[in-house]
């Protein structure tokens, strides 16, 4: 883009200009720059249309519709949702998000979750019945049993269903959050096929037994969303990546809470983060930084995807299940993705080069969640509204951008569309009867969505009558669609009843992903009483690579019942894999507390310091050094009250309360050299933000390793500068940090320096 046009482009939005604004007589415009400025004059303004309207702006890929389900009144600011078995809808309603730039009333109990009903079954909602209202931002949902979950910050309820009213009240857990923003709060409650509830931006999982709730530590996990594919594996990602997920089953690998990262979980899957709106975005955070938008005012990346879908309906065709469907509402699009897999390893590439597979020209159109239906359709939960970013990090560019375009109003809307084949006519949700046989044979239908909720529903109703037949199903050796035959084997796990022999049937399967399954329900039977027949079936399969990791993370729950075979079988993994980053993690994951002894045995028995797993030892056992440094630091938040509370609202869900960084969102704080060193650049930092890649101790952090950059707080009028000089001040002092603390002279003095200044530094920059 040439500068004069790029300075027109700032100066439209109210932002300030740092290049000329003129452009040079000698030049003539061309085609193109003329054309940008008519994009400029023609999206000047983002008028508000019904929801007929808006649905004539959305393209889809050729081969499909796009039809309303849902609109205002029935539904408004839809941010989660999930179906029964009637087919009906369990949507959270979020009116309390961002009223205006300033948030003003986030707190109000105006949330609330209601089913909507296709009574007529036309396709189109016509019942609309309050189930729960009074909430403050409720943000995730899951039906189980008499009842539902309701994740509403910091708490999680469970709520018991009263005729579809709610009933009496649960508090499931007190800490569901613990700090953080609204944008950086777990989300999700999926139900995934192992029996337990995840969670994105998370390292909780749940599940219900009897009258109590289990809470157990997994995998941190993304940001906003979270999917499964049919494996049970989990795919999740942050704002600026596509993709990203696991290789191997969810409940496997967390043991050793002192590993911040373990291999084989949260992996890069799809590394291009490309994104080919149809209209200007000029409307995004970071819209008057260099390459956020193109020579047409178009979102280059993703700047807020969220919302992943793993497509497993069966209604678009084989070409289409299993691919991963990502919202990305700044740019008003979803994106499709194909996934494959080589090995235990998952890769992925975007579906097409240059186009979307959806994608409106109605700025207020923000699809933010994506559900395969029990019709087998994709379901799209549009927010509808001008402002989708959260007071914490809004920038002045966006502010004036909202101002200028009226953004704000109106704040009552919503729509919810699917998403079906052209040629389709009409599509009607499959509904699960409460009949033990028939629930059995849908383990087997070609539409996930189906398969996972009659397995839930199995579960939830206790129909133990169905285990001769579960158990009889694992013995169909089936390598194509063996879909019924997994689910058959959870349904077991999940009514108690699995026994190591129908684990050890699936380890006899010619399918080697349902192998690798079979080792990831291992735990539920690995008993006093059996422990020795698992050793004897799990033993030989270290052999594969394929299952060497698996078998690894098996370790843990063989150590507690017999230490000495655990202790025999680590050794052998340890010889055949030390390079092997997978085995590797896994058996560190066995050695909770012991971490120093396994790097004595590795030491002792190969003296290569390049030995991956010993290198990977040494980065652990330097984080559990951080972590008890941390927990000296309370002295700390009596010396800056303010600048703990607002670290752990703003700066710790993504730099983790230790400050050592969080893999996929941010470098470590603690021992950085930008951190420790000139005070000024510090707080230039904290009130501007900082773009990537930046080097922090020799190591280089960028895009899609961490976030490709840090907002800013410094535009936030709930901090002052003495809040900032604090949150600073506590920041140079945390952990393995010292440094002189900051004034709120020093903070203002770093406004004034950079009076006017609006876009975040490099690196660069700041040498």
């Amino acid at each position: 883009m040439k500068n004069w046009l790029l300075s027109y482009s700032l100066l439209a939005a109210g932002a300030i200009c740092i290049v000329s604004c003129q452009p040079n007589p000698s030049e003539k415009k061309d085609k193109h720059q003329t054309d940008s400025l008519a994009m400029r004059e023609k999206f000047a303004e983002s008028p508000v249309l019904d929801a007929k309207a808006s649905l004539e702006h959305i393209q889809v890929e050729e081969g499909f519709k796009v039809q309303l389900v849902a609109a205002e009144p029935q539904v408004s600011v839809p941010v989660a949702m999930t179906f029964d078995e009637k087919g009906r809808m369990w949507v959270l309603e979020m009116m309390g998000y961002m009223p205006d730039t300033s948030g003003t009333g986030e707190d109000m109990r105006n949330g609330k979750v209601v089913i909507l009903e296709d009574t007529n079954k036309d396709g189109v909602v016509d019942s609309r019945k309050e189930f729960m209202d009074s909430l403050v931002l409720p943000r995730a949902i899951c039906l189980i049993e008499n009842g539902v979950l309701i994740a509403e910050p910091p708490r999680l309820w469970y709520v018991e269903n009263n005729g579809d009213h709610a009933g009496k009240k649960i508090l499931v857990d007190d800490k569901y959050t613990e700090g953080g923003n609204v944008e950086h709060q777990p989300n999700g409650l999926l139900r995934a096929m192992d029996n337990w509830i995840y969670n994105a931006k998370s390292d909780k999982r749940y599940r219900k037994a009897g009258n109590k709730w289990l809470i157990e530590h997994t995998h941190f996990r993304g940001q906003w969303g979270i999917t499964q594919d049919n494996y049970g594996r989990l795919f999740y990602n942050n704002n600026s990546e596509n993709l990203l997920g696991d290789y191997f089953s969810p409940g496997l690998g967390a043991n050793n809470t002192a590993q911040r990262t373990v291999a084989g979980f949260d992996e890069h899957i799809v590394p291009d983060n490309r994104v080919y709106p149809i209209r200007p975005t000029p409307g995004v955070n970071r819209g008057y930084m260099k390459g956020v938008l193109d020579d047409s005012l178009r979102l280059v990346n993703f700047t807020a995807a969220c919302g992943p879908l793993v497509y497993r309906g069966g209604l678009f065709g084989e070409a289409y299940d299993g691919n991963a469907f990502v919202a990305e509402p700044s740019a008003n699009l979803i994106k499709r993705n194909l996934l494959q897999d080589s090995g235990y390893i998952v890769t992925g590439k975007q579906a097409y080069a240059g186009k979307e597979f959806l994608a409106s020209t109605d700025e207020r159109f923000r699809p933010v969640s994506l559900y395969t239906g029990p019709d087998g359709a994709m379901y799209i939960l549009d927010m509808y509204r001008g402002i989708i970013q959260h007071k914490t990090y809004l920038t002045p560019y966006l502010k004036n951008e909202i101002k200028s375009r009226n953004l704000t109003q109106p704040l009552n809307c919503g729509r919810i569309y699917r998403v079906i084949p052209a040629k389709a006519n009409n599509v009607q949700p499959v509904t699960l009867p409460d009949d033990p046989a028939k629930l059995l044979e849908l383990l087997d239908h070609p539409n996930g969505w189906v398969r996972d909720r009659a397995q839930q529903m199995i579960i939830d109703h206790h129909y133990t009558t169905l285990v001769p037949q579960l158990r009889s199903r694992l013995q169909q050796d089936t390598i194509k669609q063996p879909w019924g035959l997994l689910h058959a084997m959870w349904t077991l796990e999940g009514l108690g009843q699995l026994q190591v022999e129908d684990v050890a049937a699936v380890l006899k399967n010619k399918n080697p992903y349902l192998r690798v399954q079979a080792l990831a329900a291992m735990p539920a039977v690995i008993t006093p009483q059996q422990v020795n027949r698992v050793l004897q079936l799990i033993t030989p399969l270290q052999q594969s690579v394929l299952q060497a990791p698996s078998v690894a993370m098996l370790l843990p729950y063989i150590q507690r019942l017999n230490a000495t075979a655990a202790g025999q079988l680590q050794t052998q993994l340890l010889h055949a894999y030390a390079n092997d980053r997978y085995v590797a993690d896994a058996l560190i994951g066995n050695n909770t507390g012991h971490e120093q002894q396994l790097l004595d045995q590795v030491s002792s028995w190969n003296a290569d310091t390049t030995l991956l797993i010993r290198k990977r030892l040494q980065k652990v056992l330097k984080d559990i050094d951080n972590r008890r440094k941390a927990k000296l630091n309370e002295g700390l938040v009596k010396a800056y009250p303010r600048g703990a509370k607002i670290f752990k609202t703003v700066c710790q869900t993504c730099h983790g309360d230790d400050g050592n960084g969080i893999q996929s969102l941010a470098p470590p704080l603690n021992e950085s050299q930008w951190v420790k060193g000139d005070k000024h650049k510090v707080a230039a930092i904290v009130l501007f933000g900082l773009s990537g890649p930046v080097n922090v101790n020799g190591k280089v952090y960028k895009a899609p390793e961490v976030s490709g950059e840090m907002p800013g707080i410094g535009s936030n009028d709930e901090f002052s500068d003495s809040d900032i000089a604090e949150v600073i001040s506590f920041i140079r002092n945390a952990w393995s940090n010292k440094a002189e603390p900051l004034t709120a002279q020093d903070v203002q003095k770093v406004r004034q320096m950079y009076k006017g200044r609006e876009k975040g530094f490099t690196a660069e920059e700041l040498k």
